[in-house]
Parts: structure tokens; sequence; C-alpha cells
């Protein structure tokens, strides 16, 4: 049943007026999707990335019933270039600083307040919220009206958390293209010497680029509906390289085919059958893994899964349909100068033969050096951290990150970033005096109460680092001895809460999707391999190069980036990755391997596929590598963490993975009379097109 609606639909792709009416299609379809969808405003970011349900997304809602509430705060830091004390002429200075900041906007300035050390002076800054483009204007007019006072050593500084939205917002402004044009060249030119032609590569190229432009416009309108925040970088990332691979793997099978038949639309025709399944396969695993994402609390992880799981079903599409409806339409020329020819010598099997010839040759000691390999890689783990200070979260020099250095080198950080404590009226100063109690805490104040009279509000000054584990402890000790209070119902928030709760959030996704992620993992290699004990052995090599990946990204990431510790985003987005991306490679060769072991013993078997499949399974391990190293041209760290880790994962699953682990382990099976598929299949027309008898040993 299968093989017959594969068979119509490959010939309605191939045929004369079949393949001009598929891109006539397209081209109407894409018109009025562009036409339709182009003025709706793009995806963003959450502005509100706590967890719903968290502590210290209660206490922001409760905060809105007390006077000052919807209020924007930043901080103004002043120091001396040489790093001595103000001057007198300094401290004048600033109390013009105070009155100039007053009357933009207008913003509410307080008094300035010097350091011990005399160093360095803080003034806060505060002012009606609107919206958060309305808070990104603002401070970029305060830090023009401020800078305008600096001088003679004197430097102003806007930090604080409006101040980090903003630089954040800058830092991103125009990074989409720029990701997008520096993606579209990594392709470009590594599909350029992969064909060597001067035309084939633009095909493959300009049908991804469309395919990525019809995925953004309709996620984009499904955020709307939807109301989802996610990365459009990452999106476009994952578009191109996922949609630039099934188009390497469809046009080598397409000139491996030509070079057998005379007719090049007979050639596609038994190509795209051949190929549809190691795709599709590919493409659910991948789809079906991000939609996990569906479950996460953090609103950015939920709404990234859900925008790439359906941009990679329009890339699949784009490239099953419309590839090879544009393919047929151009003819075997496309190749020139390197144009297959039918009937001509057989190719001469290549290094990947030779290499493959090696690991079949010696199974055991293969699987067994390269797996000690990558779990010396994955024992990195055990001694990375997670958790990255705010100061630590931008690649590249921002005014908010070393005005927060300066204001933890100089004030007590609890002063500059306090923790907020609500409690029931009446009990706030057992809760104050519970608050006092705990280790770290060096004052409490009790601010005022609730405009309906239930809540009162208590500002908790600490000692630790904000985001950093210390601070995370001290979150933690200052909820338990608070919420002990009877009848109290005290909840902790602020800054160093919000940052625990989002640690921890990230840190329970990851606890909650991996396994999800792993297990879809199996079930589709078990649907693939129709056998328990391959499926398993499959995940195991797909988990052990996930894990090596991330162990090797974390040693390499603490030298690229100076930092000792690994954002508490990346654990999940790059495993996600990693596994559902690595297996596509697993995929694509273990299908290979199957077609050829119908009628040859597994080891000429392996070494056959893995000769067939080395150049487009490397030159498609290249591609993705290169995209995903493309956001490390972004300013943020955990995205440039995530493209090298995932760069470097793809690159070991391409080398590493693909040309021993899975070889040495099909040959290891076959060894010990073990089969890698439950029952051989049916006499039917394969996926090649040929006639296969019944019976055949898979062995």
């Amino acid at each position: 049943m299968r093989s017959s609606v594969l068979t119509t639909l490959a010939g309605t792709l191939t045929s004369r007026r079949g393949a001009r009416g598929w891109v006539l299609g397209f081209l109407l379809l894409i018109t009025l999707a562009f036409g339709l969808l182009s003025s709706l405003p793009a995806a963003s970011h959450s502005p509100d990335p706590l967890p719903e349900d968290s502590e210290s997304a209660q206490v922001a809602a409760l905060l809105e019933g007390f006077e000052g509430s919807g209020r924007s705060t930043a901080v103004a830091v002043a120091s001396r270039t040489d790093h001595q004390e103000l001057t007198a002429a300094d401290t004048g200075l600033l109390a013009e600083a105070g009155a100039v900041a007053g009357a933009v906007g207008p913003v509410q300035a307080g008094e300035p307040i010097l350091s011990e050390d005399r160093e360095a002076a803080l003034i806060t800054l505060s002012w009606d919220s609107v919206d958060p483009l309305a808070d990104r204007d603002q401070v970029r007019m305060l830090r023009a009206e401020l800078s305008q006072l600096a001088g003679d050593g004197l430097v102003l500084q806007v930090t604080g958390g409006a101040a980090f939205g903003a630089d954040v917002a800058d830092a991103f402004a125009g990074a989409d293209f720029t990701l997008l044009a520096v993606t579209v060249g990594i392709v470009a030119v590594l599909l350029i010497l992969t064909y060597r032609s001067p035309i084939l590569w633009l095909i493959p190229l300009l049908v991804v680029a469309v395919a990525d432009r019809a995925a953004s416009l309709v996620t984009g309108a499904l955020a709307g509906v939807w109301e989802l925040h996610f990365d459009t970088g990452v999106l476009s990332v994952l578009v191109f390289g996922a949609g630039t691979n099934y188009a390497l793997l469809l046009i080598s099978r397409y000139r491996d085919e030509l070079r057998r038949s005379p007719d090049h639309r007979q050639a596609m025709a038994t190509a795209w059958r051949a190929s549809f399944l190691a795709i599709a396969t590919s493409n659910l695993t991948v789809v079906l893994a991000l939609a996990t994402l569906v479950l996460a609390v953090m609103d950015d992880t939920r709404g990234l899964g859900i925008a790439c799981a359906i941009g990679l079903l329009v890339a699949a599409f784009f490239a099953l349909f419309l590839l090879p409806a544009v393919l047929v339409l151009c003819g075997r020329k496309v190749f020139w100068p390197l144009v297959p020819t039918s009937g001509g010598p057989a190719a001469r099997p290549g290094p990947w033969a030779r290499i493959a010839t090696g690991v079949t040759s010696r199974p055991a000691m293969s699987l067994g050096v390269v797996g000690a390999i990558l779990l010396i890689f994955a024992t990195v783990l055990t001694s990375t951290s997670l958790g990255v200070k705010p100061s630590e979260q931008f690649r590249g020099t921002m005014e908010s990150a070393q005005g927060g250095e300066l204001l933890a080198g100089h004030f007590p950080i609890g002063e500059v970033y306090p923790a907020t404590v609500l409690s029931r009226s009446g009990a706030a100063e057992q809760v104050a005096e519970a608050a006092a109690a705990v280790p770290g805490i060096e004052r409490v104040s009790v601010l005022g109460t609730s405009a309906d009279g239930s809540w009162q509000r208590l500002m908790v000054a600490g000692s630790a680092e904000l985001g950093s584990a210390a601070g995370r402890a001290e979150t933690v000790a200052l909820r338990e001895a608070v919420s002990a209070v009877p009848a109290a119902e005290a909840l902790v928030g602020g800054q160093g809460a919000q940052a625990y709760d989002t640690h921890r959030g990230h840190l329970g996704d990851f606890v909650l999707i991996a396994p999800l992620v792993l297990g879809i993992c199996f079930v589709m290699l078990l649907l693939l391999t129709r056998s328990w004990l391959t499926a398993g052995l499959l995940a195991l090599v797909n988990l052990l190069s996930s894990a090596a990946a991330l162990g090797l990204g974390a040693l390499i990431g603490s030298l690229v980036f100076d930092t000792r510790a690994l954002d508490v985003q990346v654990p999940l987005l790059a495993f996600l990755f990693l596994v559902a991306l690595g297996v596509d490679y697993t995929i694509f060769l273990a299908h290979r391997i199957r077609q050829e072991a119908a009628g040859q013993p597994m080891r000429q078997a392996v070494v056959n596929a893995v000769n067939a499949t080395g150049a487009v399974i490397t030159s498609a391990g290249l591609v993705l590598a290169g995209v995903f190293a493309a956001l490390a041209t972004l300013p943020l760290l955990v995205l440039g963490q995530l493209g090298l880790i995932v760069g470097l994962g793809v690159l070991l699953d391409t080398f590493l993975v693909r040309t021993v682990l899975v070889p040495a382990l099909f040959t290891l099976l076959a060894r010990r009379g073990i089969p890698a598929w439950s029952r051989p299949r049916p006499e039917a027309d394969d996926e090649t097109g040929h006639r296969q008898p019944a019976g055949i040993a898979t062995r």
C-alpha cells in the first residue's frame, strides 16, 4: 500500500505536466501566504520569562495592588576612570545629574549615595512603565542626557533591570538579518564545494530560503493566535540546516540514479522513493522531539519548540515536493560541468569505503576506542556548573553589565538588588524577625501595605551575589524561614528570587523533557529497524554522543567565552537538538544499510552503505554544524554556547558515530548471529524502486 502511494506521488512529481503543476501550485501558495502574512508583526521574546506558577511570579502579580506599582527602575552609577575616590567636583555633578535625570520622561531620581570607599556613587531612577518599548526609549534618553555630564575622568553608566532589557533589545537590533546573512553564506559556500557546479547549488539554496521565509510567516501568524514567544534566529538556523540536509540527501540519491537510468524523470522518481522514508522519519523524529517542549514551564522554551516543529514540517514539505519538481524541470544538465551519465563505469570505492572496511574488520576495537573517547568527553559534565550571572549573559561590552559589576564591587549587593517579601497584614513583624535570622541577611525593612490592606511589603537585603549559587541558596533559606511563620502566607520575590525560579524552571523542563526526547528517538528507530535490541543500542549511541558533545562544548566554551558555567537554558535546548538532529544521520545510514543488506552479507552491506552515504552525510553534517556556528555572531551568551555545542555534536555524529560506531555495531550484531531487523521484508518494491525477492536474509 505504501509502495503504491509513493509510486503515484513520485509519478506526479516527475512527469512533465505533474512537475509543472507542483511548481505552479507552490508559486500560487507562496504568493498568497506572503501577501496575507507579511504585514503581521514578527514573534519576540517573552516579556515575562518567569514560570507562571512560581513564587516570584505571584509576588509580581500581587505588587500591582501596591502604590507605585507599574513602575520601571534603573540605577545610574558613577565612577572615575582612574579608579580613585570621587572628587568634590564629581559629587557636585552627581547632584546635577539627579536633576537632569528627573527632567527626562519625567523620571523620579533619588539622592546620590556614595559607597563606603567613596570610589562609586549611585542614583536610583524610576518612572511609570507603559510597555517594554517605551522603557527602552527611556533608558536611551537617560544615557544620552547623563553622558553630557561625564568628563574629566567621571563616568556615568545606567544599569538595573530596565537597562538590561534595553541592552538586550539593542544587541539584537539587526541581529536576525546578520544571522540570516551568515547562515546563507555558510550554506552557499558548502553547497558550492559539495556540488562543484555553478548552477546546482542555487536550486536547493533558493528552495530552502523560500521555505525559511514561509516558516517565519506561518509561525509568526500562529504566534499571534497562540501567544507564542521565541527566538526567530534559532528558527531560521534550524530550518536552513535541516532543509539543506534533506536537499543534500535527495540530490545525492538522484545523482546516483542518473548513473543508472537514461531517463532523468525516472531517476528522480526512484531517488525520491528511496529517500522519502529516511527524510520523513528523520523529520518526524525532530518534529516530535521539539513538540515535547509544549510541556515546558518556561514561556520562551515552549514557544520555540512549537515554532521550530512547525518550521521543520514546512522545510520537509518544500524539500520533498518542490525541490524534486524543480530539479526535474531543469534536467540532467543542472549538474554541469560534472553531468552524471547512464551506463558509464561504476564508481570506484572511495575513502569512505576504505574507512568502513577497516572498521568492519575490527568492529570491537573500533567500537571500544571511539566509545571511550566519547565517554571521556562526557565525563567533563561532572565538573560543569550551571547558571551565569546577569553580567556574564552578554558577549561584548554592555553598559548595563559594566554598571552591574561596578555596583557589585562597591555596594552591598542586597541593597542594590533586594528581595521583596509579601506577608499577610498583621504578621509582618514576625516575618521580618524570621527573615533577619537567615544567615547572610543584612537588613529587613517594612515598607507599606497594599491598597486593600491585605498584604504588607518588606524589603530584605542579603549578601549573596545575584544569580550565583550562593544567591540561589540564600533565596531558598529565606523562603523556608518566612513560610514557617504561622498565618503569614509569606512569599519571596525580587530579582534574586526571579533568578532562582527561572533556574529551577529550566532544570525542571530538562528533567521532564529529556527522557521524552530519548523515548521518541527510540520509538522512531524501532519503527525503522523493527528490532528492540538494534533500536535500543542505536539510542544509547545517540545518548553517548550527545553527552560527549555537551561535555566537549562546555570545555571549549570555557576557553572561547571565558565562562566557568553553562547558561541554564543551554542543556535542554542543546540536548534536544543533539539527540533529535544527531539521530538523523543514524537514520540515514541505517536505512541505507537495510537496503544494501537485502542481497548481500551484512559486512559488505555496511561498507557499501557507508561508501554511498559518506559524502552526502559529511556535507550535511558540515552544513548543519556551520549554520549552528552562525549563532556565535549573536551577542547573547546562551546562543553562542548553544551554537558551539550543537555544532561540535553534529561533527561528532558525522565523523565518529556515523563513520565508526554505527558500522561497528551492525557488524558485531551480524557476527553474533543477531538480526539487525526482526524479520525479512516481504516481496515488494523496495524504496529504490527495484523488485526484491522475499526471504533474503538481512545479515
